[in-house]
């Protein structure tokens, strides 16, 4: 059976935040935050429930962004991202080992998990869209 999964792309004065699993099938791979719904839960209320988890953060979603399936040695996800804009950049980790804001050209050189990088690449790609969408949300 597919899990669906949701994944924040949280940005911030030209950067993305991303977080180092701690634990898991991919401990210490780098992601978008986020995790995986629960029954009768919309996307958008299931990434806003793990951002607060996760995080401590409250996010608004400005918009939906790239699905990605990937298949993992536990199963298959399908990985639903958003764009968000965090109302408050102050973090406190629950289920990482770090977390760091990254400008998007760098993002490439952390050890992302496998379904994270399409979602980076392509973020790279309309990254300065994405600002604009961000700034007049």
């Amino acid at each position: 059976m597919t899990k669906e999964v949701t994944a924040a792309i949280m940005i911030n004065d030209g950067k993305v935040l991303i977080a180092k699993r701690k634990d898991g099938n991919i401990k210490g791979k780098w992601e978008f935050p986020g995790g995986k719904l629960e029954k009768n839960e919309t996307y958008e209320e299931c990434l806003m429930r793990e951002i607060y988890e996760e995080l401590k953060m409250k996010v608004k979603i400005v918009m939906p962004f790239e699905k990605v399936v990937h298949e993992y040695e536990g199963g298959k996800i399908n990985l639903i991202s958003f764009i968000v804009k965090p109302l408050s950049l102050d973090y406190k980790l629950s289920v990482h080992d770090d977390a760091a804001w990254v400008k998007v050209e760098e993002i490439e050189n952390f050890d992302l998990a496998p379904a994270d990088i399409p979602i980076a690449k392509k973020l790279k790609e309309e990254f300065y869209n994405i600002v604009k969408k961000i700034e007049e949300a």
